[in-house]
């Protein structure tokens, strides 16, 4: 389905921050940005999986939609994804993961990006961790334009995670398995960036 609004300027036009979406951004001593363009009822579950592979040491992103239904209207395309709290966070990072939901009755995540060590790495991480994990690269899934969000970080290349619904609530109803597959996702970050136990410098 056809995004309502092509980019931020006119979404913020007809929508309201504070009633029907909302920003959520911490900025970490961290060269790493998890974020989620399509968080709360957009795609529901990926805020919170974003906040749990962020934790307390990278810095994390969320537009939420906060309707009480139909909050499919506040989608717009990673590919013109232009929030400015975003865009700012992201082109300081080097290393930028975004987490999208996917349709899906079956618990698989689709892996894309340009960033394709980093794919590769958290890929092979969520495996052994017993997730169903794939690296796409063709498809709409793959994330290789360089104007997807995920791209637009300072080395031009990131990684996409979809997730399909059934995994995403899967994780919702398991606190361990969201740490688990957290904690995968933390640990093919850390051995291609190195960066742990950076701490937090600023909030928003």
């Amino acid at each position: 389905m056809a995004d309502r609004y092509e980019n931020f300027a006119e979404l913020s036009g007809a929508e309201r921050e504070g009633v029907d979406f909302r920003v959520r951004c911490t900025i970490r001593n961290s060269p790493v940005a998890i974020i989620a363009p399509h968080g709360g009822g957009i795609e529901p579950g990926t805020s919170e999986i974003t906040s749990q592979i962020a934790g307390s040491v990278y810095s994390f992103y969320c537009f939420e939609g906060l309707k009480p239904s139909g909050n499919s209207v506040l989608h717009i395309t990673s590919t013109r994804f232009d929030e400015p709290r975003c865009v700012d966070l992201v082109s300081a990072s080097d290393f930028v993961v975004s987490v999208h939901g996917l349709a899906g009755t079956y618990e698989r995540v689709d892996i894309g990006g340009l960033d394709q060590s980093l794919r590769e790495a958290i890929c092979g991480s969520l495996v052994d961790a017993g997730f169903a994990a794939q690296v796409v690269t063709t498809g709409e899934h793959a994330a290789i334009d360089p104007a997807n969000i995920c791209n637009r970080g300072r080395r031009g290349a990131g990684v996409q995670l979809e997730i399909t619904r059934a995994l995403r609530d899967a994780l919702g109803a398991q606190p361990q398995r969201m740490a688990e597959f957290a904690n995968a996702a933390r640990e093919a970050i850390v051995g291609e960036t190195g960066d742990s136990k950076a701490g937090p410098s600023d909030a928003g």
